[in-house]
């Protein structure tokens, strides 16, 4: 009976570490001079044992920082009434947000298009990064016409929700008018953010809201981490 490689009962050895939870979701792995000390071989077999776990999904690597445990895959759903927060909870995981920008400014011509104001007009520009559990999934970048919600920037500190937000401003309800996907790779910043390699597959999605007349609110572009999200028409 062929005996396995070192490289592979190492590789054994920490996926069953990682699936028992002794190394939770998130958690950077040992170096690879610590792995060499704790299983007595050199770094060359710790590396094809790391190599092999990337390869596999379990682990994902980030040059100068180590190498991580991947988290599990989330499924998030695009209807007409997407909610952040809800999808998240609806996934059993726990909704948070990071604030990147908050400020107004002047709106670009393909902002002013989708808001169906004119250009030059103020907008609120939101954005951050959106997190399930405490894993990042996905970057958000939203608009909205000022002179419209004039009380949403502090509303949106208060709340840190734009449905929440939204309602403040006077609107009960809202729904998905248009959504376009597709597929990119990621560049530095952005996976800096997400905690992903460069060049990772991202799911890019450009969409408008409206309210439940047909006038647009909220024109939004969010970046989903490609290797952990599933997007989902329902």
């Amino acid at each position: 009976m062929s005996k396995l490689p070192l490289w592979k009962n190492i590789a054994n050895a920490l996926t069953e570490e990682i699936k028992s939870a002794q190394i939770p979701i998130g958690a950077k792995l040992p170096t690879e001079a610590e792995l060499s000390q704790r299983f007595g071989v050199n770094r060359h077999t710790v590396r094809q044992a790391l190599s092999f776990l990337c390869s596999e999904g379990v682990t994902w690597s980030k040059r100068g920082s180590g190498v991580f445990v991947s988290d599990k895959p989330t499924n998030y759903k695009l209807g007409d009434r997407t909610r952040f927060s809800q999808n998240i909870k609806d996934a059993g995981r726990t909704p948070s947000r990071k604030t990147l920008i908050l400020q107004s400014r002047l709106c670009t011509e393909k902002e002013a298009a989708a808001l169906n104001i004119n250009t030059g007009n103020r907008v609120l520009h939101y954005e951050g990064i959106s997190f399930a559990d405490l894993t990042p999934i996905g970057l958000f970048s939203s608009v909205f016409c000022l002179s419209k919600f004039p009380n949403l920037e502090d509303a949106i500190k208060e709340h840190n929700s734009v449905t929440i937000a939204l309602s403040k401003c006077g609107v009960t309800d809202y729904k998905r008018h248009s959504t376009a996907v597709k597929a990119v790779l990621s560049d530095a910043v952005q996976s800096n953010h997400l905690r992903i390699k460069l060049g990772d597959p991202l799911l890019r999605t450009e969409s408008v809201n409206t309210d439940l007349n047909g006038n647009p609110i909220e024109f939004g572009i969010a970046h989903f981490s490609g290797p952990i999200v599933t997007l989902n028409y329902t």
